[in-house]
Formats: C-alpha cells, structure tokens, sequence
C-alpha cells in the first residue's frame, strides 16, 4: 500500500466534501458574491474570533495579502528566523510589497520577546519602519510545535505596546487548538490577523482563509485582487472547505497519536534517531545517523517501498501524518525501514 507522509496537503477529498461540492449552491464571487463562499467565511471567522473572513486559494495567498493589507514598500517586518512566511514563500515579502524581513531565533520556532522588543525600529529618519510582526502556530520547521501560549501572547504584547499589529499564520491553528485544548478565539485574541488553512490537515482539496476586522479585511480584498485571487464559482470548492472545518477538527488527535507512534516505532531502529516527547502534534522529525547515509538517500530507499516522505536538511526527515495515512501505512513504513536499514 502507498505510504505517503510528505504533508497533509496529499490528502484527498473525503466523501461527504464530494456530496457538498455536488450540491453546492454557487455564485461569481467577483460581481454579486458567492452564497456558499460567504457561508465558509461567516463560518470561518466565528471559528477564528474575528468579525470578517476572506477565502483564498492558498495559504501563502492568505498570509501574502495580510502583508499587503498591512505594510508599504519600505516597510520591515519581524518574523521567526524558520518562518513559513520568510522560508517558504518564494520571496514574496520584498518581491510583492517591497518590504524587507528581521528574521528572529532558531529552529526551536520560538521568538524572545526581549529580542523582539529589541528588533522594533526607533522613528528615525535612517531606519524602516516596523510595521507588522509575524508569528506561527504551529511552527512548520520545528516539526509542528505548539509555541506556549506565555511566551505567544508576551510576543504578541511587544506588538501591541508600540501600536504595531501582529499577524499570525495559523496554516495549522487546529493542530495547535487539538493539542493545546486552548480554543482558537483565545489564541487570535492576540493577534490582529490570522491565516488558517483548509487543506492542511483539515483535508480540504483548496483554499485557505484569512482573518482579522472589516477595515482589514478591505483592505485585504484590494491585495487579493491584485494578486489574481478573485475566483468565480468558487463556491464548489468553498463547499468542501465547510466540511473540512465542521468535521474534521477534533479528528486531527488522531494524526497527533499516529505521529507519535511514528517517532517511538523509527527511534528503536539502529540509524535512526528520534524523541517522541517532542511530538506534539501531526509531524514526527527523524534524523538518519547511519554512516554513509543522507535523509535524502533514506528517503529514495523508502520510495521503492512506495513510502514518501520529506527530507528536511541532510539528516533529518519530517513525517507528516494526516486523515489519508491510517495505522497500517504506519506497518509498511516501520516494515520498510527495518529493510534498508537492517
């Protein structure tokens, strides 16, 4: 059996987001608005906390218009050194607004709020203004950590005391509320603005959304605009987004157990190395300490066992589990490692 644990964006739509993309009632989202879009954004923003939502077709979409709506050319932004945001957005902070990154910490995902303090510009003449901090929940490269809510709402705080808005990307805001059981109203009560998205581990085939109040979400409307992110019918896809939302929420503890048992099944194995305590939520990070093997060669040897996963730098792996990966492809994997590295 195919063991795909490269993201949760391999999944596929369920049954139920089939029906409601069937039966989805559909309008031009650009000229008199689409009924079914304005429903996932209602639903949406309830969920988040915030007065206003807007669909989009992804996440970098969802987080590259929070920048728009919220900085000019020649602005800086204050993010986490391994932010997605930074990281994994193709330069689009500099290309698409003309504003330039402070990236803070490490690979831990977490950021002092003393060296945030630190990081905002005085208002002088020679320096950039800073105009937006950014933070993630979870944090993608420090293998989906929950950032403690002392140490997100102290950052948050930095923000707030010098009138500068927070922005969060809260691509996996539900593994975070799943793991944490805080709610997501009480994590975005710090922030003015958050991304979530769909089609992570929720299992929506599309889309994202990003929140925050009725001003920014004008504005937030001119710069999805100007990215080509007006859609039409979109309502078909909107549809599966709801289901995703309503449905599949509370189910992410599942993928946070299977990724557990990844991390305690593969660190027993002699050349690989693990700690399950550090798994929170639906990633588990391996690295490969056999000599004379990269993650990038563990990786090819487990494609010939039809296992996919990603490399993450020369030794470590990231296994993401999500609704499509059940306890058997767990079996084939740890089948599979015991092979190559046996």
């Amino acid at each position: 059996m195919r063991a795909d644990f490269r993201s949760d964006t391999v999944t596929r739509p369920t049954a139920a987001m089939r029906a409601a993309m069937l039966d989805a009632e559909v309008g031009d989202d650009v000229l008199d608005g689409d009924p079914t879009v304005r429903s996932l954004e209602e639903q949406a923003a309830e969920w988040l906390g915030k007065e206003r939502a807007l669909f989009v077709p992804s996440g970098t979409m969802a987080n590259q218009v929070a920048l728009g709506a919220w900085t000019k050319p020649g602005d800086e932004i204050v993010c986490q050194r391994w932010a997605h945001v930074t990281t994994y957005e193709g330069g689009a902070a500099g290309f698409l607004h003309g504003v330039q990154s402070l990236t803070l910490g490490d690979r831990s995902g977490r950021m002092d709020p003393a060296q945030v303090e630190e990081a905002v510009r005085p208002d002088f003449i020679h320096c950039p203004n800073t105009a937006l901090i950014c933070m993630e929940q979870t944090h993608n490269v420090a293998g989906g950590v929950v950032i403690p809510m002392g140490e997100f709402s102290a950052v948050a705080a930095v923000g707030k005391a010098h009138g500068i808005p927070i922005h969060l990307d809260g691509a996996r805001l539900a593994n975070a509320v799943v793991a944490s059981g805080i709610s997501a109203k009480e994590w975005t009560s710090h922030v003015d603005s958050v991304s979530l998205c769909l089609s992570k581990g929720l299992g929506a085939p599309v889309g994202s959304v990003v929140a925050g109040s009725p001003a920014f979400i004008e504005r937030a409307m001119v710069t999805r605009k100007r990215l080509g992110g007006w859609m039409r019918q979109a309502g078909l896809i909107a549809a599966a987004a709801k289901v995703a939302l309503a449905d599949n929420v509370q189910r992410l503890s599942l993928d946070h157990a299977l990724a557990k048992d990844i991390a305690e099944r593969l660190g027993v194995i002699d050349g690989l190395e693990t700690n399950p305590e550090a798994v929170e939520t639906n990633m588990a990070m391996v690295r490969v300490t056999r000599e004379g093997m990269s993650a990038a060669d563990f990786a090819a040897a487990l494609e010939a066992h039809d296992v996919h996963v990603m490399p993450m730098g020369p030794d470590l792996l990231r296994f993401v589990t999500h609704l499509d990966v059940a306890r058997p492809a767990l079996d084939v994997l740890e089948a599979a490692a015991l092979k190559i590295l046996g």
